[in-house]
């Protein structure tokens, strides 16, 4: 399996794990996911009313100049560290 094979199974099984991961692990994974699949973060910061928006804007703006394919590492290590944490 490929290292992008590998990322897209682990994105759908991100979506799987029986708990849902602490809103840092989840601002963690989704700025290394765009990362992966989109490289840096062009947007501008948004409105600080909205918090969601904001904290996925800091977590994939915190991947900054990180290589696509040391993001995928980075994401499969977590979510394969979330599942083994949930799965004990």
């Amino acid at each position: 399996m490929t290292l992008e094979e590998n990322f897209i199974a682990t994105a759908k099984r991100s979506l799987l794990l029986p708990q849902k991961p602490s809103p840092t692990d989840l601002q963690l994974l989704y700025g290394l996911y765009k990362q992966a699949t989109l490289g840096d973060n062009p947007h501008e910061k948004p409105n600080n009313t909205d918090m969601v928006s904001m904290g996925k804007h800091l977590g994939w703006k915190a991947q900054k100049g990180k290589a696509k394919e040391k993001a995928m590492e980075e994401y499969i290590a977590k979510v394969e560290a979330l599942e083994a944490a949930q799965n004990s």
